[in-house]
């Protein structure tokens, strides 16, 4: 597939590139970015929830009635989980949601969520731009020229960069990340995927084409 290279105006350079077909073009998995975006969540999650049970319970070990007589149900402990205040039945526990997800499950994952993006022509290439100083107005300037301002968008850049980073971090719906950190999740819940011209041979290198 091939794709006009655009400039920071929102103007054709004249140049194109050509979009890798085993990246760009492939046939998705639906099932693999399912997994790999549900094991992203996963790891978002930070798993400390904790309730007491009855054995963490502060309160008195005394029975708290008599056991016959009373006409009510025999009780022992006022730790119960069938009082106010007792324990809690099988409550949560600190615990890790993270789990293991083959590298080339992953990969296909990545490469199916940019095929669908590149089919539904939600790809734009952008030429190599330096701020000399963070600056939010230049990436709302950038975005208004490429009439993606109303636009969930992710930056793709082919390294760090702080100006850039720090520009953008005020700006609600917009995220910059390097090709290296690029998740299926991102690109999936991204509407437009802006790459650098240059973070181009970073994917192709990560998927060692």
């Amino acid at each position: 597939m091939e794709v006009q290279v655009l400039n920071t105006a929102g103007k054709e350079t004249g140049r194109s590139v050509v979009l890798s077909d085993q990246i760009f073009g492939v046939e998705p998995n639906d099932h693999a970015i399912y997994l790999d975006v549900k094991q992203f969540l996963a790891a978002q999650r930070q798993g400390t929830h904790k309730a007491k049970e009855r054995g963490e319970i502060a309160g008195s070990t005394k029975k708290i009635k008599k056991q016959k007589g009373t006409g009510g149900a025999r009780a022992g402990s006022i730790k119960s989980p069938l009082f106010r205040g007792g324990g809690r039945v099988f409550g949560p526990r600190p615990r890790n949601y993270d789990f293991k997800l083959n590298k080339k499950v992953k990969a296909l994952a990545r490469k199916s969520a940019l095929t669908y993006k590149a089919q539904g022509s939600n790809i734009l290439i952008l030429e190599d731009f330096v701020l000399e100083a963070p600056k939010t107005k230049e990436i709302v300037s950038i975005s208004n020229n490429l009439k993606i301002n109303d636009k969930k968008l992710i930056f793709v850049l082919p390294e760090q960069n702080k100006n850039i980073y720090l520009s953008s971090r005020n700006l609600e719906g917009v995220s910059v990340v390097t090709a290296s950190e690029l998740t299926t999740y991102q690109i999936m819940n991204a509407g437009k995927v802006v790459l650098l011209e240059s973070s181009l041979g970073k994917i192709e290198e990560q998927f060692k084409i």
